[in-house]
């Protein structure tokens, strides 16, 4: 086997780094116990302390760590790292409806949506500035823009591991997990310094907080009412991760390796159009609220796993070498997310 099929899958949504091999459904029992297990043990820590499940998760396949060693487990990982990720963004738009973005008022989703071009804007230019590719700061900025651990692990599928290596999505995994947990206690607090109203907190905690269940907790601590409207900007928000994985594709096109040949990736990978397809449904009430709801927690552990599976495998030397000079795009980028946030609910609500 060459140098390049011992490189990691994670993110190897197109194929473009080795194909996966013929492998009986036993051989991956072993790698999706070992993810399973890490998001089982994150989980029961989650529910004792009210951690976030995903932040849990990441920490605790980056202590399990050593076993990425045991190639018995790599079947296994791979699926959970590349399978489960791709059918978790799908059932996200579970979480969200029409009704819900358009509740907002054409001026608020406007703003959403140049929050969210501005960020990741940001991440792209202060990675640039620090010597990262444009492709590490989009990673970054979109995990700010949208939501979080979701979105860059949807970005790093989009732009393949040819652009991104392991320990970088692992390092903006960490960082925006950090960032959001902060964000959780210290942004309630800006929002009272500035004596904001609960229609313009609930816009700044929705527009600038990274994950969804941060967001959640933050607005509902800052009042009832700011937690409804931080829930409506938060999920617009979500709604814009299939855009923008649309815009990234065409801007970061990946070629497929089909029997010697090459051809160009689809425009939208399928999970794009699962996406689409599943908010849509979800829209027309068809779904009952419980399946819904049911499907969106199923989203949420799927990503878990796909999380844990990650860092299980992730070169954790490259990671160590790699200091903390990484993480300042991602703290460039949360800043001018709050900053553009703050500016829109002052001036214009």
């Amino acid at each position: 086997m060459d140098a390049a099929n011992q490189l990691p899958q994670a993110a190897d949504l197109y194929g473009d780094i080795e194909r996966t091999p013929a492998t009986r459904w036993r051989d991956y029992l072993p790698g999706l116990m070992v993810a399973v297990l890490a998001t089982l043990a994150a989980a029961s820590l989650a529910d004792r302390y009210g951690a976030p499940l995903t932040l849990l998760a990441l920490l605790i396949g980056l202590a399990m760590n050593f076993l990425s060693a045991d190639r018995r487990l790599t079947p296994g990982l791979t699926l959970a790292s590349r399978e489960l990720l791709r059918w978790a963004i799908v059932l996200v738009g579970a979480r969200i409806t029409l009704e819900q973005i358009v509740a907002l008022g054409p001026q608020s989703l406007l703003a959403v949506v140049a929050i969210v071009g501005i960020t990741i804007g940001a991440g792209v230019l202060a990675a640039r500035s620090l010597g990262f590719s444009s492709a590490f700061g989009t990673l970054s900025g979109g995990a700010v823009a949208i939501c979080g651990a979701s979105a860059a692990m949807a970005l790093s599928a989009t732009l393949g591991e040819r652009r991104l290596r392991q320990a970088e999505l692992t390092l903006v995994l960490v960082g925006t997990s950090t960032m959001s947990s902060a964000a959780l206690v210290l942004y309630p607090a800006i929002c009272e310094l500035f004596k904001l109203n609960d229609l313009q907190a609930g816009f700044v905690l929705g527009a600038s907080i990274h994950d969804v269940a941060q967001t959640l907790g933050a607005g509902y601590a800052f009042s009832p009412a700011a937690g409804e409207t931080a829930t409506i900007v938060k999920l617009a928000r979500v709604a814009l991760l299939a855009p923008v994985l649309a815009l990234v594709a065409l801007a970061f096109p990946q070629p497929l390796k089909i029997s010697g040949g090459k051809r160009a990736a689809p425009l939208l990978p399928w999970f794009v159009v699962g996406f689409f397809v599943v908010a849509g449904i979800n829209s027309t009430g068809i779904i009952p609220a419980h399946a819904s709801g049911f499907a969106a927690d199923v989203s949420s552990w799927m990503l878990a796993v796909s999380v844990a599976a990650t860092a299980i495998r992730s070169p954790l030397g490259e990671i160590l070498k790699a200091g903390p000079k990484p993480l300042l795009v991602g703290i460039v980028a949360s800043l001018t997310s709050l900053a553009a946030a703050l500016g829109f609910a002052i001036l214009a609500l």
